[in-house]
């Protein structure tokens, strides 16, 4: 019998390379909780969950020598790089402090994210 060898799905039942579950969505309040800009907070822009990481508005931000095009002069440009999704941590609501995320079953069937801080809904 022929010995199996490994193939592209890692142990969690994953295709190899897609990332994993974020709990994290674009409009999310976040602060960073390491890094060059730790402390600052924002909104997610964008989630990339392949490579699991976030674009969170005014953070992280880096300067860009861009040539001119046909719609912009070109130039030094500063615009929002990409953080790792474990440098974020949520805001909860309540308290404004950072939090762990949750998952729960409401009645009706329908599952909402909570703070596991103060235990209120992220998801309205």
């Amino acid at each position: 019998m022929a010995r199996k060898t490994a193939t592209a799905q890692s142990v969690q039942g994953r295709a190899k390379g897609t990332g994993s579950k974020l709990k994290v969505r674009k409009g999310d309040k976040v602060t960073v909780i390491t890094g060059r800009d730790k402390g600052k907070t924002g909104e997610i822009l964008s989630v990339d969950p392949k490579r699991n990481r976030v674009l969170v508005q005014g953070v992280n931000m880096v300067k860009r020598h861009q040539g001119p095009s046909q719609t912009t002069p070109g130039g030094i440009i500063e615009k929002e790089a990409s953080l790792h999704v474990s440098n974020v941590a949520h805001i909860d609501p309540k308290s404004n402090q950072p939090t762990r995320v949750g998952y729960r079953t409401e009645t009706g069937g329908r599952k909402v994210r909570f703070a596991k801080r103060s235990g209120e809904l992220i998801d309205l």
